[in-house]
């Protein structure tokens, strides 16, 4: 008895002692919680320099940097001989606001003085004029284009950066004028009518093999949004089907966390992509090396011309690839508008998304991607494979889906736009898979990825 009268104090007490401990530590812990956090080291505080460096460097180079491609856009397709027109030194009729307007190019009102912007909203500058272009390009405010000009203000040559392709307006002040929205596919870009106009076109027909009424009959065939950047690697300009080979401009939001960059991601990284199209899309002046170009059965035109050997001094490109690439991964997917999409339909959507179509088994939450090697063939996703066949891999990369809504006015889904809308996807993974949705369960799913 007297045993057991110990045995249970001894209980009690050590119950006691536990229970002060716990106390004794959470008390701890909720002060440690609330306490002021350590003060930055050298170490964090370089990291943040270095961090903010790379940040502002990167926006530079996204939004103003050429890497030296005006010596082929200016020397050698001429086309700011096309946007000054006759007129002014050049060819043709030029190149108007509203005719810049219509294929597409914006304009960056930050970029405008004030006594510009009171003339333009009085009605006061004409903008069916060519030189009202070219004084928009001396104030440097035509996103993505670059000119420059001689001593006596005539146009000398034109260059193109990454913003050309890869960022939009939010038509702020009028529809394509606006405060820039760097990342954003330009989805009313006619790049193929833009480099159409060029007067010498004759170093594209050469390298392709055709004439120059073939490459033009080639770039009029892209239309608003798309861009063809593995004509001049296989030179394939039409689908079997005879529809144009070129796809949809991607967004350059949103990549942070997501592996591979393309539509056929087997190409690279973000940051190959980027030494791919500056050196061999935009033209710029500088350093790639990829020998899977040097195969002549798959890249034909790229194996003549060594497009996968390129060494130019001085390098005017890869030293500039570890900001520009800081700046996209910083660049965050744009949220959708207020009463954009069903919230309670979107509810539903992502519960089907995570559970009867099977949608996130591939489309990894948060992500909306996978993460890892988020490739497949065309036979998975239940369509051709001639895109997919273009790339070293033969595969489609699943596409993250945050910021579909920023697609929704076109110029369709997938990578060359073969569906129209987001339900016209959803019901071919309805079919394809078998998932057996009805109409209102692919609706509640469209309304959920237009939410992300």
């Amino acid at each position: 008895m007297v045993r057991r009268f110990l045995l249970l104090g001894l209980i009690a007490v050590f119950g006691v002692g536990v229970m002060f401990a716990l106390s004794s530590d959470t008390r701890l812990f909720n002060r440690a919680a609330t306490a002021q956090a350590p003060p930055l080291t050298d170490f964090d505080r370089a990291t943040g320099q270095n961090a903010q460096q790379m940040l502002d460097e990167g926006r530079r180079i996204f939004r103003y940097d050429t890497f030296g491609d005006e010596a082929w856009w200016g020397d050698t397709l001429k086309l700011y001989q096309a946007i000054e027109g006759a007129r002014h030194g050049g060819v043709g009729p030029g190149v108007s606001p509203k005719t810049a307007l219509a294929v597409g190019l914006k304009v960056d009102m930050d970029a405008l003085p004030a006594d510009l912007v009171a003339q333009i909203k009085a009605g006061k500058v004409d903008l069916d004029d060519p030189a009202t272009t070219l004084a928009l390009l001396k104030l440097n405010a035509v996103v993505g284009v670059t000119g420059s000009f001689n001593a006596d203000g005539s146009l000398k040559s034109i260059g193109v950066q990454c913003a050309f392709c890869h960022s939009t307006v939010d038509d702020a002040f009028a529809p394509g004028i606006g405060h820039r929205l760097d990342g954003w596919g330009n989805r009313d870009l006619n790049v193929g009518a833009i480099v159409a106009l060029a007067p010498n076109l004759q170093p594209i027909a050469s390298l392709l093999r055709v004439d120059v009424a073939t490459v033009k009959k080639v770039l009029m065939s892209w239309g608003p949004g798309k861009f063809d950047a593995e004509l001049d690697k296989d030179g394939k300009a039409f689908r079997p089907d005879g529809k144009p080979a070129a796809t949809i401009i991607p967004n350059a939001f949103g990549l942070a966390g997501v592996n591979l960059h393309t539509w056929t991601g087997a190409w690279g990284s973000v940051t190959y992509w980027n030494a791919y199209v500056a050196n061999t899309e935009m033209k710029g002046v500088g350093t790639f090396f990829d020998p899977r170009l040097d195969d002549p059965k798959k890249y034909p035109v790229a194996a003549r011309s060594r497009a996968g050997h390129l060494h130019h001094v001085p390098d005017l490109i890869t030293a500039k690839l570890a900001a520009l690439e800081f700046y996209q991964l910083a660049i965050p997917t744009p949220k959708p508008p207020d009463g954009s999409f069903n919230r309670e339909g979107a509810a539903r959507g992502e519960v089907l998304f995570n559970g009867k179509a099977r949608c996130a088994s591939c489309h990894v939450p948060p992500l909306y991607v996978e993460p890892g090697w988020p490739l497949h063939t065309g036979a998975e996703i239940g369509i051709d494979n001639f895109q997919a066949d273009r790339a070293p891999d033969n595969r489609y990369r699943t596409a993250p889906l945050r910021g579909l809504w920023t697609r929704l006015n076109g110029p369709g889904f997938y990578h060359d736009g073969r569906f129209r809308d987001l339900r016209a996807v959803v019901q071919h993974y309805n079919t394809h898979f078998t998932l057996n949705l009805s109409d209102r369960e692919i609706n509640d799913l469209v309304e959920f990825l237009k939410s992300l």
